[in-house]
């Protein structure tokens, strides 16, 4: 009796998530994706709607990484550009977002950031969508276009899902070194010709746990997601997940 008691427990309260704890992790996740992957904000507005789909279906354990994690991924590919869509799946805070506990759901991006700590503000989406773009049908993101940021030195050009060929337009000097590693063998990297803006505007991206990889985009057209002035509280229902693998 104890052990059904405590199956029933766990599934309820993964199920009973509310639409505002939800969408607070998913926001928290999407701007923590526009950080580490320059997202645009045309991307930054489709990844957090994908986000929260995501979690507003994860109700038992099945659901973690089951048909609405491939949905979410299939969603991404079509948001994302080649070397976007390289490094989520190479981010585990990312790819695997939600861990299954005794006592619910955890979320892997905070082993990487500490709670409150957001780069960017919402996006519009944030106060009007409630679910219901992602589906067992063909992706609604296909039939959209969103900019693309070029590619970051190294990665050279990418052909992206959908849209096109963007063809990097400007070079990246490389001033300084990362306090958390340098990705790819690069410093810090700032966009010396077009007119695109850096998500962050600091040449030192320094996480709060970690270090991300902080690049914005340097296309002149694809513009970022504006910025926060200072750290916000995201209210969201679990301070310290713990990742892990699937």
């Amino acid at each position: 009796m104890m052990t059904l008691v405590m199956i029933m427990t766990i599934a309820i309260s993964a199920a009973a998530m509310p639409y505002t704890a939800a969408r607070n992790e998913a926001l928290f996740l999407s701007d923590k994706m526009a950080y580490e992957l320059g997202l645009t904000a045309s991307q930054y507005e489709a990844v957090y709607e994908i986000n929260l789909d995501y979690l507003l279906n994860v109700g038992t354990r099945a659901d973690v990484f089951g048909f609405w994690w491939e949905v979410r991924n299939r969603d991404l590919r079509y948001v994302l550009s080649t070397w976007q869509y390289d490094r989520f799946m190479a981010s585990e805070w990312f790819y695997r977002p939600v861990v299954w506990t005794n006592t619910g759901v955890t979320f892997s991006i905070y082993t990487r950031y500490g709670a409150g700590r957001m780069y960017f503000n919402r996006p519009a989406v944030f106060v009007t969508f409630r679910g219901g773009h992602s589906h067992r049908g063909g992706s609604f993101y296909s039939r959209h276009h969103y900019d693309k940021p070029n590619p970051p030195m190294g990665h050279g050009n990418h052909n992206n899902h959908n849209n096109g060929n963007h063809h990097n337009n400007g070079s990246w000097n490389h001033n300084g070194n990362h306090h958390n590693g340098t990705p790819n063998g690069n410093g810090n990297h700032n966009p010396s010709s077009g007119n695109g803006h850096r998500p962050s505007g600091n040449g030192n991206h320094n996480p709060s746990m970690g270090g991300g990889f902080g690049h914005g985009p340097g296309n002149g057209s694809a513009h970022a997601p504006s910025r926060t002035g200072g750290s916000r509280s995201t209210g969201s229902m679990a301070g310290s997940g713990h990742g892990g693998r699937r």
